[in-house]
């Protein structure tokens, strides 16, 4: 694992327009770091990267082309990339029930965007023989979130490719992190009325959350939980299976 230092390091984030985005974005330019920032809000994004001295570029980075415009931005600047924070996401609810648009879009969206971003970045960091990626997943990637089947499967499986990278590359002067929070105050935790409802005592400003990812980039830990309570129902989830579940009905009918 090489040693991240904010101070000067090239950093590109997905979403930075609102939210966790905005929040590491003040953050790593607040600690010296050069940042490029994507979302689909152009006016939000360009309105951050104002405030905090970066590189505005507006798209999709989901697309393949969204994303590249962003890798090409960052390389054509800085000539090099150091942190890749593939923080975009969205919360679409229901279960299968859910129309198909919802569902191509999450997996769109919270999965292939991160794909999407590795296969960008990833001959850059080999042929560096370093590099760090940051997958913004959620703790719902760990547990799940009730109501919400698109976004419970998809973060599942961002985590999965997340630690696929993490094994695949780590012994290659790559580090991957994912960033599990609960509650965080932003405009996805109100798009679901059972999320508000149960996270919303224990939300997060944004503010919090890009504070505990700066002081655990360092330490390469796989798992970023700035709610560490998060690390105790993953263990009971595993070790426990059937009780976790009646614990998480329990708390699905008290929401209904």
């Amino acid at each position: 694992m090489c040693e991240l230092r904010l101070a000067d390091a090239v950093v590109v984030i997905t979403g930075a327009g609102n939210g966790i985005g905005a929040a590491l974005s003040r953050k790593f330019a607040g600690s010296g770091a050069k940042v490029v920032l994507g979302d689909l809000d152009a006016d939000a994004v360009r309105r951050v990267a104002t405030e905090v001295g970066g590189i505005a570029v507006p798209g999709d980075a989901a697309s393949e082309d969204g994303v590249r415009a962003l890798v090409d931005a960052a390389l054509g600047e800085h000539e090099r990339i150091d942190l890749f924070c593939a923080n975009a996401g969205i919360a679409r609810g229901g279960g299968p029930e859910a129309d198909e648009a919802d569902w191509a879009q999450s997996w769109d969206v919270n999965v292939m965007a991160h794909v999407r971003a590795a296969r960008a970045v990833l001959p850059h960091w080999l042929e560096r023989g370093q590099g760090h990626f940051l997958a913004t997943v959620s703790a719902a990637g760990l547990l799940t979130m009730l109501t919400a089947a698109p976004y419970s499967v998809t973060k599942h499986a961002a985590l999965g490719f997340a630690e696929w990278l993490a094994i695949t590359y780590g012994d290659r002067g790559i580090t991957v992190q994912a960033l599990c929070p609960q509650g965080v105050r932003t405009n996805m935790l109100g798009s679901s009325g059972a999320g508000k409802a149960i996270l919303d005592d224990g939300a997060l400003e944004p503010e919090q959350v890009a504070e505990v990812v700066a002081e655990s980039l360092d330490s390469g830990e796989f798992l970023i939980l700035p709610h560490p309570e998060v690390a105790d129902y993953y263990a009971l989830r595993a070790g426990e299976p059937q009780r976790w579940q009646a614990g998480m009905r329990k708390l699905q009918r008290k929401v209904e």
